[in-house]
């Protein structure tokens, strides 16, 4: 008998819900119209929208005026990043980024542009534990950068960076404040309202939704420069037709996320203690890098030495675990993520990273199975790195 697969790579991306499904349908079907149309087509789907828009806008504690829907997470990191910057520029203030070392390639490509257009970015390192430096944080504030930008959570690692203290050092200093949320949302309890930040980046896929849409959280709209010329779609900050089933999926999402997530979290975080202590006793010699911060409980990965990530990922694959890593192939060789080289983390044992990420349709079988396989995928690769000479 064939096992089915076990996908434990959500945080790369989740199974579209159900519920978030049938909130979709309507907009696929009877109620297609342009949501800009004065008739009933065009007004069914601008129902649609405004429904989600307050829908994203209660799970997260903000206005639903301060809810601005994008194509996905790295839109809306560039339209925080690029466009707080821009903002600043055009107001005479100085034409420059802060971002820590361990961010999203969506922030650090933002950030190299704001460079690229004249301006200057910095990037702030973080302590062995992936946590961002805030002596570093405090050099940069004074530098007086037009945006700070400082992720929730780090995707590769799990590490929670203390997002409400970067924010109180940075409204002290009269500095705006971006956080990309993507990971934290459902994982974390997240209040807008609350959080001491002028910008906040979500995405619907991780948490249930559909791809192709995301939102940024926008203080006030003077904030940022729309990066998109258009219409007045969204108050001009994100202009273009609307993607109506999208944002109707995005609203069920973020709704059920917000509600499930205390008891999502508990679970997960037990799941994960289970497949750390399982993983560690089976391989003792694996390092987890971020251990020592404070993380979320749906990632957990691991770096085995001796191998690299991509042996380690195609066998898994082979073996049915569906798993991800940091790490990228260039040139025909295997190099360690940037999240792990700022960690100061050594090569030997970066290039063998593999993270496991759970999620809602994750079972305790699914864990005990990955414990079971994993080691045996890592014996077989370490022998053929042997026989290979690697």
């Amino acid at each position: 008998m064939t096992r089915a697969p076990v996908y434990l790579d959500n945080a790369a991306t989740t199974q579209l819900r159900p519920e978030v499904r049938e909130a979709m349908l309507p907009y696929l079907g009877e109620a297609f119209g342009n949501p800009s149309s004065a008739h009933r087509f065009g007004r069914a789907a601008r129902a649609g929208i405004e429904q989600a828009r307050r829908q994203v806008a209660v799970a997260l504690g903000a206005e639903p005026a301060q809810v601005v829907f994008t194509s996905g997470g790295t839109e809306a990191d560039n339209l925080a990043v690029v466009g707080a910057a821009l903002a600043a520029r055009m107001h005479g203030r100085p034409f420059r980024v802060a971002v820590s070392a361990v961010e999203h390639k969506a922030v650090l490509a933002a950030a190299h542009f704001v460079a690229a257009l004249g301006g200057a970015e910095e990037l702030m390192p973080v302590s062995p534990d992936g946590v961002v430096r805030l002596d570093a944080l405090d050099t940069a504030l004074a530098g007086r950068p037009s945006v700070v930008s400082v992720m929730w959570v780090n995707n590769e690692t799990g590490t929670v960076q203390p997002a409400a203290e970067i924010g109180r050092r940075c409204r002290a200093a009269g500095i705006r404040f971006h956080t990309d949320a993507v990971q934290a949302f459902g994982q974390l309890p997240i209040r807008f309202d609350r959080l001491e930040a002028d910008l906040l980046t979500i995405s619907a896929h991780k948490i249930g939704g559909p791809k192709g849409i995301g939102a940024l959280l926008v203080r006030e709209p003077a904030v940022v420069e729309p990066l998109i010329r258009g219409g007045s779609q969204q108050g001009g900050v994100r202009p273009g037709t609307e993607n109506a089933a999208g944002i109707a999926g995005f609203g069920r999402a973020a709704e059920l996320a917000a509600r499930e997530q205390p008891e999502h979290a508990c679970r997960l975080a037990g799941l994960r203690q289970q497949l750390r202590d399982s993983l560690q006793a089976a391989v003792p010699d694996i390092s987890i890098p971020g251990e020592g911060a404070d993380t979320v409980p749906h990632i957990l990965t691991v770096c085995v030495p001796g191998v690299d990530s991509e042996s380690l990922l195609m066998h898994l694959d082979l073996a049915g675990i569906a798993a991800g890593s940091g790490s990228a192939c260039a040139t025909g060789t295997v190099e360690p993520s940037h999240v792990l080289a700022a960690m100061g983390m050594p090569r030997e044992l970066a290039i063998g990273a593999v993270r496991f990420s759970l999620g809602r349709e994750t079972t305790d079988a699914d864990v005990a199975r990955a414990a079971v396989v994993f080691p045996e995928v890592v014996a077989k690769v370490r022998s053929l790195a042997t026989v290979l000479g690697r």
